[in-house]
């Protein structure tokens, strides 16, 4: 993880019977359900800032970007600690960084960034993020 003037948090979950895929391992597609719902616990968790909030306010945050290198795999009954942290945070969005790491192992099963455009719920268009959001997000 890149250490930057943004906080890197954690959140642990664990592998369920439905993430294994026919080899035996954690489906590639799961990495990325796991990485968005460690984000959604982290925004209201870290930041004080709940996609309730954020949809209350009209608001929402939609990926437009995915970059994700796979490593290690992961099994069944596996412990995962996912690292997450803001890369790059400005009026059209923001760039978050993360990793993934075997709890038991501490070594790294899969990495990379997402970019999220803010959007309008309204007219489901891009938005601006306000300058309230981007100090809220800046710790």
């Amino acid at each position: 993880m890149i250490q930057n003037q943004y906080s890197i948090f954690e959140s642990e979950l664990s592998v369920r019977p439905d993430d294994i895929d026919m080899f035996n391992h954690v489906h590639n597609s799961k990495y990325l359900d796991y990485v968005l719902a460690a984000r959604y616990e982290q925004m209201d968790r870290f930041y004080g800032m709940s996609w309730e909030k954020f949809e209350a306010q009209g608001y929402g945050w939609v990926v437009s970007k995915v970059s994700i290198a796979f490593k290690r795999p992961l099994k069944m009954g596996d412990q995962m600690i996912i690292k997450t942290g803001i890369l790059e945070m400005n009026e059209t969005g923001c760039m978050v960084q993360f990793e993934i790491l075997n709890k038991n192992t501490k070594k790294v099963a899969s990495d990379g960034v997402f970019e999220y455009v803010m959007i309008d719920l309204k007219t489901q268009r891009s938005s601006k993020v306000t300058p309230e959001m981007i100090e809220a997000y800046s710790i």
